[in-house]
């Protein structure tokens, strides 16, 4: 198979940049990478999350293979979402980006002020 050529914008690995580049998706996988959570656990956890694009969200992930989805038969339907061997991968990856974020959040926010400041 030929390496793809991520810079054409036919390049199918477009899809996954697309899905991995979303801020739900860093968040949800950070947190289905310390075990299952449900549907609720998750919206409570994320802050601003809305219930639509949660859902959104966790169907793309599934999609992709990323997480799985498991429904219990209770009243009403309890429903479980742990993260899959291939979306573990991913996670390590994914959650260097938090940690960056968090450690120079501060120098992103002097430089935004400097900026804004001259202009």
């Amino acid at each position: 198979m030929n390496c793809p050529n991520i810079y054409a914008a036919t390049c199918p690995t477009r899809l996954v940049l697309d899905r991995v580049a979303d801020k739900w998706t860093v968040l949800i996988l950070g947190l289905l990478a310390d075990g299952p959570m449900r549907f609720n656990q998750l919206r409570r956890q994320i802050e601003g999350l809305s219930q639509k694009m949660l859902s959104q969200t966790l169907k793309g992930l599934e999609r992709d293979g990323l997480i799985s989805r498991r429904a219990f038969a209770t009243v009403p339907v309890t429903v479980e979402y742990s993260i899959t061997p291939l979306g573990q991968t991913l996670a390590s990856t994914v959650d260097a980006l938090r940690i960056w974020a968090e450690t120079h959040i501060s120098e992103v926010l002097d430089a935004q002020k400097r900026f804004d400041e001259a202009a």
